[in-house]
């Protein structure tokens, strides 16, 4: 074995948003429970699994990581890395707790209501300050977003591939600017 992952079983752990100063600093916006482990597991991978970066934290500003890469010296090195997203082996990361999720795992699955309306596609998993919500594309209602909570998503199965809504009242409801076009 060469030593490369399978892409197969890559999860995504962060993404390089910009660069700051003259000297290779990257700023990265970590999806890791504590942002500052981004570095702590080991080297971190392209998503196709080829090539390795060696990451070290150096700080933190507005929410995001300011980490350089071994080999990243300056500006102009660094911002041909911008939008790089860096992956670890899924092997190298502990397994979830109950009710605990990595976002890989719910990109892909089908949204469905308690009713079984089909909603869509998870596209995405974000976090804007007041907890995750599942962005939920290809379905019926553009632009859906769904509170990723217990009430509203009572369900999560990886096997059979679904989360369930339990949609509150005015999720599903266009905002009153589509309304009043319908009208």
């Amino acid at each position: 074995m060469n030593g490369k992952p399978d892409p197969a079983d890559l999860v995504l752990l962060g993404v390089v948003i910009g660069v700051r100063g003259l000297n290779g600093d990257l700023r990265i916006k970590s999806f890791t429970a504590d942002p500052e482990d981004l570095a702590a597991y080991g080297p971190l991978w392209d998503e196709a699994g080829e090539v390795s970066y060696r990451l070290k934290v150096t700080g933190e500003v507005k929410g995001h990581l300011i980490a350089r890469i071994k080999g990243v010296s300056n500006r102009t090195a660094a911002e041909t890395l911008k939008g790089l997203k860096l992956h670890i082996s899924r092997s190298a990361l502990p397994n979830p707790e109950e009710d605990e999720f990595y976002h890989s795992d719910l990109i892909g699955l089908q949204a469905v209501t308690t009713s079984g309306e089909v909603l869509g596609t998870v596209s995405a998993v974000e976090d804007f300050g007041a907890g995750d919500v599942l962005e939920v594309a290809g379905g019926p209602y553009k632009g859906l977003v769904v509170p990723f909570t217990k009430e509203v998503v009572p369900e999560v199965d990886l096997e059979i591939g679904t989360v369930t809504v339990d949609p509150p009242d005015g999720l599903l409801e266009p905002p009153e600017d589509e309304a009043k076009e319908t009208e």
